[in-house]
């Protein structure tokens, strides 16, 4: 058991580490890279919607690869002055980066589905990181601990989406409906999964 916990944290930390460093590729590549590709030419020569995007994809990296270490108790115990640091970029970064992809989430492939999953999805990681630095800030570690659990399952959307997007596109033969459906399917179980451990753990 404790064997198997130990491959799981390393394989949630490079999955977090993997994808938190993604966003440099749509610097280095083609500029249609990803998503861009099913994006139109007016949408992606609008000025605003490309600091949205890449404020969103960059500010979104940065929480994930920061993210997963504060659920370390190594980190929090030994290292609290680093832990409150990384805290700290996590918080800014996501609320930033959720705010922005609320914006982003209204010009979502797919339409009206996907765009409400999307924008759905930024609320919920604006409001649950909101109210996990407000919780800390009020002294209650507990409720802080249970928001910044919800606010990262939220975060790892990221690595979520890039898993089910590729098994959904071969079944459903088509990238808009594995995309409607993804829209969904990378945050909803997050969540899930997210309330299973705080009810198992009593966080």
């Amino acid at each position: 058991m404790r064997l198997a916990r130990k491959i799981i944290w390393v394989l949630f930390a490079v999955s977090c580490l993997f994808i938190g460093l993604y966003p440099i590729m749509y610097f280095i590549l083609d500029p249609k890279f990803g998503l861009l590709s099913s994006k139109s030419t007016e949408l992606l020569s609008n000025s605003i919607w490309n600091a949205a995007f890449y404020s969103h994809i960059m500010l979104g990296g940065i929480a994930l690869l920061v993210g997963w270490s504060q659920f370390s108790k190594k980190l929090r115990s030994k290292r609290l002055n680093t832990h409150r640091t990384l805290g700290k970029i996590y918080v800014v970064s996501a609320l930033m980066s959720g705010v922005s992809g609320i914006y982003i989430g209204y010009f979502a492939t797919g339409g009206i589905i996907a765009a409400l999953g999307f924008i759905s999805l930024g609320v919920i990681w604006v409001f649950t990181t909101y109210k996990a630095y407000t919780q800390i800030k009020s002294g209650n570690i507990i409720a802080h601990q249970r928001m910044m659990i919800y606010s990262y399952a939220a975060c790892f959307a990221a690595v979520t989406l890039r898993i089910w997007l590729p098994i959904l596109i071969p079944i459903f033969g088509s990238f808009i409906l594995a995309y409607k459906i993804v829209a969904w399917l990378a945050w909803v179980p997050n969540l899930i999964v997210a309330n299973i451990m705080i009810a198992k753990n009593k966080v």
